[in-house]
């Protein structure tokens, strides 16, 4: 094998591409003190508020384990509020905090500036194609997952 056999494969492209946006985002975001898979939480606990724990873990897609790490850490900095299901004390529930909601709305527009410079060498019609190719590969290998993709209404990958 060569080195271009290796710059040829899918896999370390997908590699390539996640440490890229990684990058951009903790550059972009820093201000914000928030890591990708934070506001995906926070995200998952907009979408569905007062959701358990697990719901919001399989709608940001993240194991419970990192799930519930997380959960406390935005805790802790007052962006999450974590309460005991009063039918199952086991059962966590999640809601956005004021701070939590106004993170949101300050982090929303940069978030959506980085995701444009990270699509920005596609044009228009090549990141169409780009993101329905890629949701098309998640939605297919989604149950191979460490951490699939779960939705709240029927408990299925989207």
């Amino acid at each position: 094998m060569t080195a271009s056999d290796l710059y040829d494969k899918p896999g370390h492209l997908i590699r390539r591409c996640h440490q890229i946006s990684l990058g951009l985002f903790l550059d972009r975001c820093a201000e914000f003190q928030l890591t990708p898979v934070q506001y995906a939480l926070l995200k998952a606990a907009e979408a569905e508020p007062g959701a358990d724990q697990i719901t919001l873990a399989g709608m940001a897609a993240l194991d419970r384990s990192n799930a519930a790490r997380l959960a406390a850490a935005l805790e802790a900095r007052g962006l999450l509020r974590r309460a005991p299901d009063p039918k199952d004390r086991r059962v966590r529930r999640l809601s956005l905090t004021a701070e939590g909601k106004a993170l949101l709305r300050r982090v929303e527009p940069t978030v959506q500036r980085m995701q444009e410079e990270l699509l920005a060498p596609l044009t228009a019609e090549e990141r169409r194609i780009f993101l329905r190719a890629l949701r098309k590969i998640a939605a297919a290998h989604n149950e191979i997952s460490r951490a699939p993709l779960r939705l709240p209404e029927s408990g299925e990958a989207a």
